[in-house]
């Protein structure tokens, strides 16, 4: 095809009349039309999306003081690969030391992007020529919107294929959360190849063949309807419900368009045409700043006003406990992020009305606040805060104290375990505040203690053993025997009902066990002492002593498993 051009590039003088130029217009546009539906590339665009330096943090930008021309007279210059189809050509690389002297507007390209060979050389320069005779007759309106339609199909084909849909808000809205997760997955995939490779691309092979032409318009045609499919679809989730869930998605969903914005700016702006498709992107990063700081307010109202219900069976971790320190383990791994997004400590968003059940709840919660500490910290903190609150309103909900004290134990030092274990919610929770929570479960467990095992040391005192009341006097048998039966009968039916209760840390439930043992063992091992004689000299002893020492010490080692005593403790007890 003729490209309309002679030698040193200048155009051919046209010895047709103005209105043989016209005429030939219809026929002009079809062969644009031809060559740019049936000579371009194929992109392997599913390729692109693993690729690391499409995910690479950027340090240059585009702009017009670059030396890195758009291309020579064959097409395939700059940062295009002429001799191979289609590939990637790293500008970063290749604009170094290849100074143009070229008037034309170019790019100097971020090291994030990639740019492909849409068309072969060949074609791009028909093209050329095609453009400049329907410019020349005044038809670059024209040549313009058949270009923009052609390559827009392209453009969404490559849109399809990596996999992005049309969502609106209400779509977003009826996703389950599941397929709303794996779209922002595949979101964030497609928007760095789309960004970095497949639009970029696009405005440098408009710049290729309306090379002369400033307008921006066939470009921006060709990629705007795949680009608004693409950020609509994140500015939908911005402002989609904004449950717990949704936060960490969110926050990935943030961090990706933040490292996407300079080379969207880079893409779109310096388009006068392109210049909203930018303003757009730009405009969600506030709406899911604002959606994250939400979502963790309601999460800390959440969970201070979850409402106590049944107990947990056997004064197990409840669910909450469980789900909040995960939760928060998560939060953590952002830390960077959610540094620069919360700004304000939670202090400030506790303004309740007086109606409002929180205030009560808020106003009972105080936390330190050391020097220094981030706005984030202080979130993680009252989260933590609300957090035991919550769980001693729920440790009320036992009737039995031991049991109940037991509950509010075995989840304190889960919270405490889980911030030990994460270096960066450690760095963020202050000592003072672990030191309060570390005391407050230790005097749980000493309550505990009391509270279940207070009347079976009472079954071992001397009081009351000896005839008369006094040491001297003789040993009343009716007693010793009496108090062997209560402390049967009360061992039995705290074995029993502890063997069911639960202690899910392995190093508390031992350190308990011991606390326990080094406690009555020693009291059970004096009181047979001092009256097994008694007991052992007359009828039926085996009735009274059912358990020696060792025996004592067994039994212990079933408590706080859950699940009924061995078959050989449950023999020794019957």
């Amino acid at each position: 095809m003729d490209g309309g051009r002679g030698s040193g590039g200048t155009p051919r003088r046209s010895s047709c009349s103005e209105n043989d130029v016209h005429a030939a217009i219809p026929r002009l546009e079809e062969e644009l039309r031809f060559v740019l539906e049936n000579c371009s590339n194929d992109i392997d665009v599913e390729s692109l999306v693993d690729l690391r330096s499409l995910s690479a943090p950027s340090s240059m930008s585009m702009g017009d003081e670059s030396g890195c021309s758009p291309g020579d007279e064959t097409g395939g210059g700059g940062d295009f690969n002429a001799d191979s189809s289609p590939s990637l050509a790293t500008a970063a690389e290749e604009a170094e030391g290849a100074g143009s002297t070229s008037s034309r507007s170019s790019y100097r390209f971020t090291r994030n992007i990639r740019v492909v060979d849409l068309l072969p050389p060949d074609a791009v320069e028909d093209l050329r020529g095609i453009v400049e005779r329907m410019f020349a007759a005044g038809q670059g309106w024209e040549c313009a919107r058949a270009y923009g339609a052609a390559r827009q199909e392209a453009v969404e084909l490559c849109l399809t294929r990596l996999g992005v849909g049309r969502l609106e808000i209400g779509d977003v809205e009826r996703l389950e959360w599941d397929v709303l997760e794996a779209n922002i997955r595949r979101w964030i995939r497609a928007a760095r190849v789309c960004v970095r490779v497949v639009f970029a691309s696009e405005r440098r092979l408009c710049q290729l063949v309306f090379d002369g032409h400033p307008d921006d318009a066939p470009f921006t045609e060709a990629v705007k309807s795949a680009a608004l499919q693409l950020f609509d679809f994140a500015e939908a989730v911005s402002t989609s419900c904004r449950s717990p869930e949704k936060l960490f998605k969110m926050l990935d969903l943030h961090d990706a368009t933040a490292d996407l914005l300079p080379d969207i700016a880079d893409v779109f702006q310096g388009c006068p045409s392109s210049e909203p498709i930018y303003t757009q992107a730009a405009d969600i990063l506030p709406k899911l700043t604002e959606a994250i700081r939400e979502i963790i307010s309601e999460f800390e109202t959440a969970v201070l006003l979850d409402p106590p219900k049944t107990p947990v069976p056997g004064g197990n971790l409840h669910p909450l406990t469980r789900y909040v320190m995960n939760y928060l383990g998560l939060i953590s791994d952002y830390e960077p992020a959610l540094v620069e997004l919360i700004a304000t400590s939670p202090s400030a968003r506790y303004q309740f009305s007086d109606n409002d059940p929180a205030a009560a709840a808020a106003a009972q919660i105080a936390v330190p606040k050391p020097e220094n500490q981030t706005p984030l910290a202080a979130h993680l903190t009252w989260i933590i805060a609300a957090l035991h609150h919550n769980l001693e309103n729920k440790a009320n909900l036992y009737k039995d104290d031991a049991l109940s004290h037991l509950f509010f134990m075995n989840n304190l030092h889960y919270i405490v375990r889980k911030v030990q274990a994460s270096p960066e919610l450690r760095a963020m929770i202050s000592d003072e505040y672990l030191r309060r929570m570390k005391r407050i479960y230790r005097q749980l467990g000493r309550g505990y203690q009391r509270a279940a095992w207070a009347r079976i040391l009472h079954c071992l005192r001397d009081e009351g053993m000896h005839v008369g009341g006094k040491l001297s006097s003789g040993v009343s048998m009716s007693t010793v025997r009496d108090r062997f039966r209560a402390f049967n009968a009360a061992f039995e039916e705290v074995h029993r009902t502890q063997a069911m209760w639960v202690v899910p840390d392995a190093y508390l439930r031992e350190e308990l066990r011991i606390s326990i043992s080094e406690m009555l063992v020693p009291a059970y091992r004096g009181f047979l002492g001092r009256y097994r004689q008694h007991v052992e000299n007359g009828r039926h002893p085996g009735t009274y002593i059912k358990y020696s020492v060792d025996d004592l010490e067994l039994a212990l080692s079933d408590l706080f498993e859950g699940s009924p005593s061995s078959a050989n403790n449950r023999r020794r007890f019957r």
